[in-house]
């Protein structure tokens, strides 16, 4: 039986992260003991002067007479399983999306010299035109919306460190210029991040460089989709397997990067939501001292990094992090537990004071405003990637 794909699932994939912050308050409460209501003992809801009367005839207890006190209820570990069990199960439906839709053709990615300052225009035209016979290819095969994002990759205003359109697609995109910049901020994306949905992340790039060259020309921002990032609602965002396959990836960036730019610049890496295991993964931790050459390292809305402490983070950058009042992160466990022979979940909140990490304002904005102009957490950004880090504003 043939699995239907097309405009219906890809709008439904679009909506998920909306959907999911609906439904995710509901889905934390599966499983939780119902407390009673403040002053209100056990058992008052259901009896009471107008209460039906009893099996037998008697009457109900009056209500000034309170029930037995009994003892609050214990929180057990079991609800948060049903939690993740929810959130599994509901999503087995979405998980091989994207391998059920027809694989679009592209070209393989242009081959290029290894970059330096002085190959940077080469590679920038080179990976234009691949995103244009992408764009050819893609419209010759009929999937009209991914030919018009290829074909947006393709303008001549676009500079591109490395372009790849087979699957869901991978771009590493530079805003400013790389070359003569003091200070550089990488941005991770979290999940449902794809050529297709690119849009939105150059958006959020654009916005965060708009705000540092008011301040100082003299910066450039990255916008690294180096990694095929996990659906919102699907097995694969519990777990670590995506950012350890983006990890070498990461890190092989960032030694690219330090090669063209030099030790001089600062690099700040900001990680958002999924993005921000990809990071720590990057990093490594005492057990596994890989490294991660940053100034700065910010965890943004982050569900957690499989680190228990910013301590056991092999960097010697600053780490920061920061949530919105409105981002349904929030309600998600911050556990690390194993479920069905897999380990789901990622630890410590970065929020706690146990995790460590200089944590900052990001005023009212849910889980995908921290790059909305005007913000106080596109500010504080800002403020961290230019080294200004005293006019940050606490959390």
């Amino acid at each position: 039986m043939g699995v239907k794909v097309g405009g219906g699932l890809r709008g439904l994939r679009a909506r998920m992260p909306r959907l999911l912050r609906a439904r995710m308050p509901r889905l934390l409460q599966a499983g939780m003991p119902r407390r009673p209501r403040a002053g209100v003992p056990l058992g008052a809801a259901r009896v009471g002067a107008g209460g039906p009367p009893s099996r037998g005839g008697t009457s109900p207890a009056p209500a000034s007479t309170p029930a037995p006190a009994q003892p609050p209820p214990r929180r057990t570990h079991k609800w948060r399983r049903a939690t993740l069990a929810a959130l599994i199960t509901g999503a087995v439906v979405l998980p091989l999306s994207a391998a059920a839709r027809p694989e679009i053709p592209a070209p393989p990615p242009a081959t290029l010299a290894p970059l330096t300052a002085t190959t940077l225009d080469e590679a920038y035209a080179a990976n234009r035109a691949n995103a244009a016979q992408a764009s050819r290819m893609a419209a010759a095969h009929g999937d009209t919306e991914r030919a018009a994002a290829d074909r947006a990759m393709a303008a001549p205003t676009r500079t591109l460190l490395h372009f790849d359109g087979r699957g869901s697609g991978r771009a590493t995109e530079v805003l400013g210029d790389l070359t003569n910049a003091g200070h550089i901020a990488v941005l991770v994306p979290g999940s449902d991040t794809s050529l297709d949905t690119y849009a939105r992340f150059h958006k959020a790039a654009a916005a965060l460089h708009t705000q540092l060259t008011r301040t100082d020309p003299r910066t450039a921002v990255i916008a690294w989709l180096g990694y095929e990032t996990p659906a919102t609602i699907s097995p694969t965002v519990t777990t670590t397997g995506r950012a350890d396959e983006a990890a070498p990836q990461l890190r092989k960036f960032m030694s690219e990067l330090r090669a063209v730019v030099g030790g001089h610049p600062t690099v700040s890496l900001l990680c958002h939501s999924y993005g921000s295991v990809v990071c720590a993964r990057a990093a490594g931790t005492d057990d596994d001292a890989t490294g991660l050459d940053a100034t700065d390292l910010v965890l943004l809305g982050s569900p957690g990094t499989g680190a228990d402490t910013a301590a056991a983070l092999h960097t010697r950058a600053r780490i920061w992090a920061a949530r919105g009042a409105d981002d349904w992160v929030a309600e998600v466990p911050h556990i690390r537990t194993g479920f069905f022979g897999i380990t789901v979940g990622f630890g410590t909140d970065p929020m706690s004071p146990a995790y460590g990490a200089h944590t900052f304002a990001a005023g009212g904005g849910g889980h995908s405003d921290y790059f909305a102009p005007g913000s106080v957490s596109l500010t504080n950004l800002a403020r961290i990637v230019l080294g200004d880090t005293s006019e940050v504003t606490r959390a």
